[in-house]
């Protein structure tokens, strides 16, 4: 059984007084002096509180003065930016409607400053503009992503991603960093997220922009465990997948995706019970309580595939642990720190830590927490790393 073993700031590298012979910066090293203050400006970053909003119909695309952050998830893209004594995160809806082209209806959505764009005998509606679409036709959304990575399934998924980037990012020639989410490599299917990030790498340099990209897990990381040298497990459980990340001292040891998430908890409990999967996300989003004994069967199915979930993220957690040869010579119990919507509902923590108690993890956990802002978490994890290689 794993143990929770209390253990924070030990870690290697903490308070640790210079070393007889550590390298010194001379007079001439002002690349590295400037490189040094970079990496104290981006830890900084790491301290400081979230403002989010949502992205408003008909608003104008940032065109950002400093590094960016880019969470690209199934659910939403959110954008971080460094601002003062915060970090402010504009999401945007990462889904999509189509409704027949017109030249009357067309020139209804300019004036109404609905953001899309006309192909063929289509107008693709995108972002939060789909969703009031759909709410009216009683309907879905479509999605540009799946299980976390572009869809196969949706023929103009790559363009809609494109344009919905583009009503947050507006086009550049001054060359900011923009650090961009990745999924890590599943390990419970055969997708491969190569294709994905370098098509999302291509369109972000096409606008103006030098982007990198960062795990999601480390994303997590990088945000919530400054206090921690960087150093311990980052979980981000979203809405296509769960990614994992073992850092020691902000470097990833392990890193690896599970394709199930919060679409995955609402298809199988709405099959379990006959219910639309969306009418599941309402539900889940809105009221449920893994706290308490579930009050119906839509909340006793919840509470099973939660624990399914979790069950499978632990036990796959704990194979990938025991079979890399990667593994450094940890002594120090590690922190996990969880984000992403899966973990918002009451009691989560607590059903996590029965979970972990149920197996058998090859390193001591010093604690599980919730991320401070779980949905905002990954956007403000790559603004750090965005931070920390500016020029």
């Amino acid at each position: 059984m794993a143990k929770l073993k209390k253990s924070r700031g030990n870690f290697p590298g903490s308070n640790a007084a210079p070393q007889s012979g550590s390298h010194q910066p001379s007079d001439n090293s002002a690349g590295e002096l400037a490189d040094l203050e970079t990496i104290e400006t981006a830890m900084e970053a790491s301290h400081k509180t979230v403002v989010s909003r949502d992205k408003e119909i008909g608003e104008m695309a940032e065109k950002p003065s400093g590094p960016v952050g880019l969470d690209i998830g199934t659910s939403h893209i959110v954008m971080a930016q460094n601002a003062g004594r915060h970090i402010n995160t504009v999401n945007q809806l990462n889904a999509f409607f189509t409704i027949p082209y017109s030249k009357f209806t067309k020139k209804i959505l300019v004036e109404n400053d609905i953001t899309f764009y006309a192909k063929e005998d289509q107008f693709y509606i995108l972002g939060y503009s789909a969703e009031n679409f759909a709410n009216m036709f009683n309907t879905n959304t479509r999605r540009t992503m799946e299980k976390g990575i572009l869809s196969s399934h949706e023929d103009e998924g790559i363009t809609v991603l494109q344009s919905i980037i583009s009503s947050l990012l507006a086009k550049t020639d001054q060359q900011e960093v923009v650090c961009f989410s990745m999924p890590g490599e599943p390990v419970d299917g055969k997708a491969s997220v190569v294709y994905h990030e370098s098509i999302i790498k291509m369109y972000l340099a096409s606008l103006g922009y030098r982007p990198i990209s960062i795990n999601e897990g480390l994303a997590t990381i990088m945000s919530e465990l400054a206090d921690d040298n960087f150093t311990g497990i980052g979980i981000s459980m979203g809405g296509g997948m769960c990614n994992i990340c073992l850092s020691y001292l902000s470097v990833p040891v392990l890193s690896f995706s599970i394709q199930r998430g919060g679409d995955y908890i609402d298809s199988m409990v709405g099959a379990s019970v006959g219910e639309p999967a969306t009418r599941i996300k309402m539900i889940k989003e809105g009221s449920l309580n893994l706290a308490r004994s579930p009050q119906d069967r839509v909340e006793t199915a919840l509470d099973i595939y939660y624990v399914d979930l979790v069950s499978h993220l632990l036990g796959t957690l704990e194979h990938e642990l025991r079979t890399t040869d990667k593994m450094p010579n940890i002594n120090n119990a590690l922190p996990i720190v969880l984000s992403g919507g899966t973990v918002l509902p009451k009691g989560f923590q607590d059903l996590f830590e029965k979970g972990l108690r149920k197996v058998n993890m090859p390193l001591e956990i010093s604690e599980v927490r919730i991320a401070s802002d779980p949905l905002n978490t990954t956007a403000k994890g790559a603004m750090v790393m965005a931070l920390s290689e500016e020029i």
